[in-house]
């Protein structure tokens, strides 16, 4: 089987996998005003800087538009409440990490060996969830089994689970999950947050772990 392809659009998968994400934005879509999508590209930075800075529940709709030069009035037309930007902004750097699995450079993207493939998403996503740790978190833990039902989920499960079918690696679908559970928001934020583990001496602790389930 060809590494170079990506899990969840191999003719192998076994499961039908809903890609889809909350709103991805390369989907099919009326064409944007160009000021509009400037005001959303600077809202969305502002948002993102703010909530790195002083965490989601410190930043009001008030500081972003304000961080972003924007009226409020646009702030809610285009996003609702802060939940609706919290989501945005999730939903983009999900699509941004989609899109490097896909048909992104090597390790992440195409070109390498399954093992070294898993590795890389390995690293990526944590890179991801300490980036938007907050938002993953509040997205994640709002009702029991959250964190399973976004099409997000089961396109990281696919990709996981495909990787590790091509590395013969024993039961491949529950390796995919035992992976996902330990880069799950909660568990990283007890590594990160209440353990105090450096972020690099996790990540290099989670690559070993990722190249242990792709080995037989």
């Amino acid at each position: 089987m060809d590494s170079d392809r990506s899990g969840p659009w191999s003719g192998s998968s076994k499961v039908p996998v809903d890609i889809s994400f909350r709103t991805l934005p390369f989907e099919v879509s009326l064409p944007v005003r160009a000021d509009a999508v400037r005001n959303r590209a600077k809202v969305l930075e502002a948002a993102a800087r703010l909530f790195a800075e002083r965490g989601v529940e410190h930043v009001t709709m008030d500081d972003v538009a304000a961080a972003a030069g924007v009226g409020k009035g646009t702030l809610y037309r285009h996003f609702g409440d802060k939940s609706g930007l919290a989501t945005a902004l999730l939903d983009q750097r999900e699509a941004e990490l989609q899109k490097g699995i896909l048909g992104g450079s090597a390790p992440l993207g195409p070109g390498v060996g399954p093992d070294d493939r898993l590795v890389a998403f390995t690293t990526a996503y944590l890179e991801f969830l300490r980036d938007s740790l907050d938002i993953v978190l509040l997205s994640q833990t709002s009702t029991v089994g959250a964190r399973f039902r976004p099409g997000a989920h089961a396109f990281w499960r696919r990709h996981c689970a495909y990787l590790l079918e091509l590395c013969r690696a024993p039961e491949p679908d529950i390796a995919a999950d035992v992976l996902l559970a330990a880069l799950s928001a909660e568990q990283v934020q007890h590594w990160l947050v209440d353990r105090g583990l450096p972020f690099d001496q996790l990540a290099e602790a989670l690559a070993r772990v990722a190249r242990s389930l792709a080995t037989r």
